[in-house]
C-alpha cells in the first residue's frame, strides 16, 4: 500500500510537534547545558522538518494525478504481509514484555524470532541476537544513560 507522502508528512509533522512541546517538560540537569530533552527534541525537529518536506513533495505529486493511496505489490505477497505483521507483533511483544522481563532478554528474543521469520539459522540467530541486545544496552543504559527495564534481572544490575 502506498499512502501519499502527503498524509504521512502531516502525520510526522504533528507528531514532531506533540514531541517538542512534550519534552520542554524534562527536567534539566543542574551544572550541564543540555538535558534529557535534548536528543528527543533534535529528533522531534527531525520529524517536522521531513514531515514538511514529505507534504509538499505529495501535494505535487497528487497535482500531477497521484492518488491518496495505491496498493503496491507486496500487500498481495502472502511473505511480504508476514514479514510486516511480525514487525508489529515484535513491537507489541516489546511493549507487553519489557517491564517484566527486561530489555535484555526481550530484545534478545525479539531479534531470534525475527531472524528466525527471516530466514536466518537459529545457530547464527541466537548469538548476533544477544550480541546486538548487550551492545543497545551497552550504549543506551551506560553510554547515554537511558533507564531500560532490568526485569527478572534485577539482581544482577550493572
Amino acid at each position: 500500500m502506498k499512502i501519499n507522502d502527503a498524509v504521512v508528512g502531516a502525520i510526522i509533522a504533528v507528531l514532531g510537534i506533540v514531541i517538542l512541546v512534550h519534552v520542554q517538560g524534562y527536567p534539566t540537569i543542574p551544572g550541564q547545558k543540555y538535558g534529557p530533552a535534548l536528543f528527543p527534541g533534535i529528533a522531534a525537529a527531525g520529524f517536522v522538518i521531513c514531515g514538511c518536506l514529505l507534504v509538499f513533495r505529495g501535494m505535487r505529486e497528487r497535482r500531477a494525478g497521484g492518488r491518496w493511496v495505491a496498493m503496491g505489490a507486496w500487500a498481495r505477497s502472502p511473505q511480504h504481509v508476514g514479514n510486516f505483521a511480525a514487525i508489529v507483533a515484535a513491537l507489541v511483544f516489546y511493549i507487553v514484555a519489557a517491564e517484566t522481563l527486561g530489555f535484555l532478554i526481550t530484545s534478545t528474543l525479539l531479534l531470534v524470532g525475527l531472524f528466525l521469520k527471516f530466514g536466518v539459522r537459529l545457530a547464527l540467530a541466537a548469538p548476533v541476537a544477544l550480541v546486538a541486545a548487550i551492545t543497545a544496552h551497552l550504549l543506551f543504559y551506560k553510554l547515554m544513560r537511558v533507564p531500560l527495564p532490568w526485569g527478572v534481572l534485577e539482581p544482577f544490575a550493572w
